[in-house]
């Protein structure tokens, strides 16, 4: 323990929580598979009969998208509470959105797919676009809060840590879940804070249900079956009322069995045993690659699911279930392979010759801050 009685400890990536990275991105694609090609449309296939032995398939198969979201911020928090953000960590990330922005846009205007605007040009250059709504560029703003966040975290103690977590829970979670009754403006770069104050608390402050296995693998499997449950009893109501709102309960990152879920998920896969392996962690470090590629933007969401897939059509197939697996599987693989390559082709010599001009004009910025705040009579730290 420190003098504040946080835990001490290495906050190194285990193959485990890698392994979970990996599973919400595959999670996330069969979301997309469901949600960005029309299936779910008030005129798709899904309305016609969603208590079709296809519906409620195709809505299960695609209803863990935000769930895996919730996951993929929570690592941020486990990892990042203890680490200082770099200037060369925002550039390689700032970087690897901006490359894949450009190049896929770029090879749709060039093979004539869409068309080029002078809009859609600005709208490519621009890292940050919607922070309601699109996952990389409210990541890209959100990591610039970590270094306050830190602060945050490490000057308050573990009881006032509680309290905050207990407010924010009410204020996103509990009114978020009953969205009906109360008005609740969600945007994920908020919510992104929320999630790292939690992980944050987890890694801080260890606890021995924190690592008790049998109660995170009960609550993990519990919560999928009662989401589960809950898709398949929404959309049986829904018939009745004649209302859509299959995903009712899991709709959003916020809303109560996407949060327990999620958590839950990382918690189990948190204490599970698995030996280091360099495939695993490899293919975890392009997830994030795996999606700036199959999420790229609309044009590519239309191109994809609807044009080369045409998820709709193989809805009255038998083959649908199988449509569907493999469709996600391929993708999966396809944009890792591609990510992988970008790494070691482009990042990494790229990163290389900037090295030495960022830590330079690191330098000259500390320099220069530790000179303006001087003047002004405030400590910088």
């Amino acid at each position: 323990m420190d003098m504040n009685g946080k835990a001490k400890g290495r906050t190194k990536r285990e193959s485990n929580l890698e392994l979970l990275r990996i599973i919400a991105m595959i999670l996330i694609i069969a979301h997309h598979y469901v949600a960005n090609s029309g299936l779910i449309n008030a005129d798709g296939p899904i309305n016609s009969n969603p208590v079709s032995l296809h519906s409620l398939f195709l809505l299960i198969w695609g209803a863990w998208g935000k769930v895996a979201t919730n996951c993929f911020v929570l690592f941020s928090g486990y990892f990042m509470c203890r680490k200082n953000i770099t200037l060369k960590k925002f550039i390689r990330l700032l970087c690897e959105i901006l490359f894949y922005r450009i190049t896929i846009t770029s090879i749709f205007w060039l093979t004539g797919y869409e068309k080029f605007t002078l809009t859609e040009l600005i709208n490519v250059l621009c890292p940050v676009v919607h922070l309601g709504t699109d996952f990389s560029s409210a990541y890209l703003v959100f990591f610039l809060f970590i270094p306050f966040l830190n602060i945050l975290i490490h000057h308050i103690n573990e009881k006032q840590h509680v309290y905050l977590l207990l407010l924010l829970s009410f204020s996103y979670i509990v009114l978020g879940t009953l969205k009906p009754l109360f008005s609740v403006t969600f945007n994920y770069c908020s919510w992104f804070m929320v999630l790292y104050l939690i992980s944050s608390y987890i890694q801080l402050y260890p606890k021995r249900i924190f690592d008790n296995k049998k109660i995170w693998s009960g609550a993990c499997l519990g919560s999928i079956i009662i989401s589960s449950l809950s898709i398949i009893i929404c959309a049986w109501i829904g018939t009745k009322i004649n209302r859509v709102f299959y995903y009712g309960f899991v709709v959003d990152c916020n809303t109560a069995l996407a949060v327990i879920t999620g958590l839950s998920a990382f918690m189990f896969f948190k204490n599970i045993d698995i030996p280091q392996s360099s495939l695993i962690n490899t293919v975890a470090g392009s997830t994030f690659g795996v999606l700036l590629i199959h999420a790229n933007s609309e044009i590519m969401r239309k191109w994809l699911w609807k044009d080369m897939l045409n998820n709709v059509a193989q809805y009255d197939k038998p083959t649908v279930y199988l449509h569907a697996v493999c469709s996600v599987a391929v993708i999966f693989i396809v944009c890792t392979v591609i990510d992988i390559l970008r790494i070691k082709l482009i990042e990494t010599p790229f990163m290389k010759k900037i090295d030495e001009p960022l830590n330079i004009l690191t330098a000259r910025y500390k320099s220069i801050e530790k000179k303006v705040f001087h003047k002004m009579d405030i400590k910088a730290e």
